[in-house]
């Protein structure tokens, strides 16, 4: 009988060992598979097409940027549209579907995020300082802004509402130069159109202008432009269709890649 009942303890310690045992290796793969979930449904997959609205003065970095960011996300469109800061504002303002919106001055973007538009806080990204354009081989031999003044030089400006033109304002006002020009343009891609086809002497746009432009004209640069740097903000929106992929370009812009290429191109760090 005692027998008997040793052998029946042993089994059952047997059979209890083997339930923890794989109770604990059940519990382990379910573990394993929550936090795994977790982290996958912690990066959201970027799809779709992504709208940037971007500063006209941004065309050729936000182009790399995109090109390298469509390569890096087989599938995703990155869908460009630049312009004058304050024309690009007043659209979306005006519900245009954007996802992202880079300015190139704080004071545009806050004409959207006041109409709370902004999905969280801008984030300057970059900053730019102007420079005197003139035609390839500067035939006026334009040095400062001093110059700029001499009759019968042309100047082309940008509308003092865009950012390029009132960095201009406050670098002539530095400069105690007065100046009345041809032509105002509503970009500063059309400030430089007009000194690279010649129809303008010289013109106030972006460093980096200049450089994307250097087959047809040269840079003079003048120290008042250190009064009148402008800072670049970038934010995500709410008015645009795909939040995903709006974080995801914004991240990738203030990347060590994104900077990378934007200073390249001539913009200074923030």
């Amino acid at each position: 009988m005692a027998a008997v009942v040793a052998a029946t303890l042993l089994a059952v310690a047997g059979c209890g060992s083997t339930t923890n045992s794989a109770g604990d290796d059940s519990a382990n793969k379910v573990g394993k598979s929550t936090t795994s979930a977790a982290t996958k449904s912690g990066t959201p997959k970027v799809s779709g097409t992504i709208t940037v609205f971007a500063a006209a003065s941004l065309t050729e970095s936000f182009t790399t940027l995109g090109k390298e960011f469509e390569a890096a996300h087989p599938g995703v469109t990155v869908r460009l549209s630049f312009g004058g800061s304050s024309a690009l504002a007043t659209q979306i303002n005006q519900g245009a579907p954007a996802d992202v919106f880079a300015s190139a001055a704080p004071a545009n973007m806050d004409n959207v995020t006041k109409q709370g538009h902004a999905a969280g806080s801008p984030t300057t990204f970059v900053r730019n300082q102007l420079v005197i354009a003139v035609p390839k081989g500067n035939p006026q031999q334009v040095k400062g802004l001093d110059d700029l003044t001499k009759p019968g030089t042309k100047v082309a400006l940008c509308a003092e509402q865009v950012p390029c033109g009132a960095a201009a304002k406050k670098a002539l006002a530095a400069a105690h130069v007065k100046l009345t020009p041809v032509t105002l343009e509503p970009d500063v891609k059309g400030a430089l159109t007009k000194v690279r086809i010649r129809e303008v002497d010289a013109a106030l746009v972006y460093r980096t202008d200049v450089r994307s432009a250097a087959s047809d004209v040269d840079g003079i640069e003048f120290p008042e432009s250190a009064k009148a740097i402008n800072a670049y903000p970038i934010v995500v929106l709410k008015t645009g269709r795909n939040a995903n992929g709006g974080r995801a370009f914004t991240d990738f812009v203030l990347s060590a890649r994104g900077q990378s290429v934007l200073t390249r191109a001539g913009f200074q760090t923030p």
